[in-house]
């Protein structure tokens, strides 16, 4: 039988396939998986909705380790994705769709977010996650304008 690749063998794709990683990996609770989607550098950054920034792995990593704290996940679910991709960096802003428990009972939070992606020696990685409190304006589809050039 036939062993299958380590995860981070399987984010070798494209920065879309590292965001979906990302994002099964917080549905999952997963922090492995979810450290996986990150570059092994120094300078990655993440800031949470309303929270401090974190700044490296260890930082990182302990932010999410909060988060999924008491076997908890994260149900969040990305829409209203807009994409800038170059051959080095990528860029994915969107509107996470988050269910959450309120004091009167299950709701929905919106969460404007950006991913910054890198390519590397080891794939695309994500070299930052910034998130802060959306509203409902922010979870329609943006309108594009035609482009036409002359």
């Amino acid at each position: 039988m036939r062993t299958p690749p380590p995860f981070a063998a399987i984010l070798s794709g494209t920065p879309d396939e590292v965001d979906a990683a990302f994002y099964e990996a917080l549905q999952s609770g997963d922090i492995a998986k979810l450290m996986a989607c990150w570059a092994d550098d120094e300078e990655i950054a993440c800031i949470h909705p309303g929270g401090a920034r974190s700044i490296g792995p260890v930082d990182i990593r302990a932010s999410f380790e909060a988060l999924f704290a008491h076997g908890a996940s994260i149900d969040a679910r990305p829409q209203c994705l807009a994409r800038w991709h170059s051959s080095h960096t990528a860029v994915h802003h969107l509107v996470e769709s988050v269910n959450v428990m309120t004091s009167t009972g299950p709701g929905t939070a919106l969460v404007t977010t950006t991913h910054v992606f890198h390519r590397s020696a080891q794939g695309w990685r994500l070299v930052v996650h910034h998130a802060s409190p959306g509203t409902p304006q922010d979870a329609r589809a943006p309108e594009r304008a035609p482009q036409v050039l002359h």
